[in-house]
């Protein structure tokens, strides 16, 4: 049997909101030392505060202020850090209701040990040292034996407000493929092309997913096809991507491969943007080393007739 393959693999992208006034005042006053919440009609002080009562979903914005300082509603003590956590030594994840709130808030506490932390324990706020207007502006929880800190009631007013944030999303994870994937991998490395035919409806899938969707059943048929192939639909990227070393406009395309019953993605190159098509037949370009094409480029044949590809798009 050969051997399993697998591959660590990142997916990551930044995600940027604007904020509407309550999140705005929020961020703000954890840049100026500040924690805000909002009271809703009842009386109840939210904290993190929402823009929106949960219980009646009117709309709510009289900010008030609360104390730094606060009780471990309950928590769950995180003995191996992981990469981007507030802490790099263990610490414990708590629910803290600051003095003042009637619901809790979700940061670090920085004790050394489960056996150190415990509900109704209190805690305070460490203030990051630089602030940018981010809930890391709180670098964690620390314990606290003093009373309730005082707090000034401040109005949410803040010169200079925080209307924005970028909040990275990553998720790493190890890539495992099956017996289908790894066939069609393996075949990538000596610059073939395999999918797998449904043995029901003939369906020949690129890349093989091991089962047809549509029938439901196994596929273990080998196929190859390509290299050639034909556009069917394509976009225009006018947006650089971060680490990607390609310059823009380019062309994103998907690509019907010969003898394939369904599209792949590719890059399309070795032609001006505004000149790619659909019907173009293309073919694929590999680069020293690489384990699937890096682009794929025109075979100067007329351009294939939309009857041909018209079920692909």
């Amino acid at each position: 049997m050969p051997d399993v393959l697998k591959a660590p693999l990142v997916l990551e992208f930044p995600f940027t909101r604007s904020l509407g006034p309550v999140q705005s005042a929020f961020l703000t006053g954890l840049r100026e030392r500040v924690v805000l919440g909002v009271r809703t009609d009842d009386g109840r002080t939210l904290v993190p505060p929402v823009e929106y009562d949960p219980v009646t979903a009117e709309e709510i914005r009289d900010l008030v202020e609360v104390a730094p300082t606060g009780t471990v509603t309950t928590w769950a003590f995180n003995h191996r850090p992981r990469r981007g956590q507030p802490l790099g030594t263990p610490f414990a994840w708590a629910l803290v209701r600051l003095d003042g709130a009637d619901t809790a808030l979700l940061h670090a506490l920085d004790v050394p040990g489960p056996d150190t932390v415990h509900t109704g324990m209190r805690v305070r706020i460490r203030w990051a040292e630089e602030r940018t207007g981010a809930i890391t502006d709180i670098a964690c929880f620390e314990p606290y034996d003093g009373p309730a800190a005082e707090v000034a009631g401040h109005s949410g007013a803040f010169a200079d407000p925080v209307t924005g944030i970028v909040a990275p999303a990553r998720l790493d994870y190890t890539y495992t493929p099956g017996r289908a994937q790894s066939a069609h991998i393996r075949a990538l490395a000596e610059r073939r092309t395999v999918g797998e035919r449904c043995p029901s409806c003939r369906m020949v899938y690129v890349p093989p997913r091991g089962a047809c969707p549509t029938c439901g059943v196994a596929t273990a048929e080998q196929v190859e096809v390509g290299p050639r192939g034909t556009v069917t639909t394509f976009c225009i990227v006018n947006i650089k991507a971060k680490n990607l070393d390609i310059d823009v406009p380019y062309v994103y395309a998907h690509i019907a491969l010969d003898g394939a019953g369904l599209a792949l993605h590719g890059r399309i190159a070795g032609i001006p943007y505004d000149q790619v098509r659909m019907g173009l037949r293309v073919e694929p370009v590999w680069t020293e080393g690489a384990r699937h094409p890096d682009h794929y480029r025109p075979t100067g044949e007329p351009d294939a007739d939309y009857d041909t590809y018209k079920e692909l798009l």
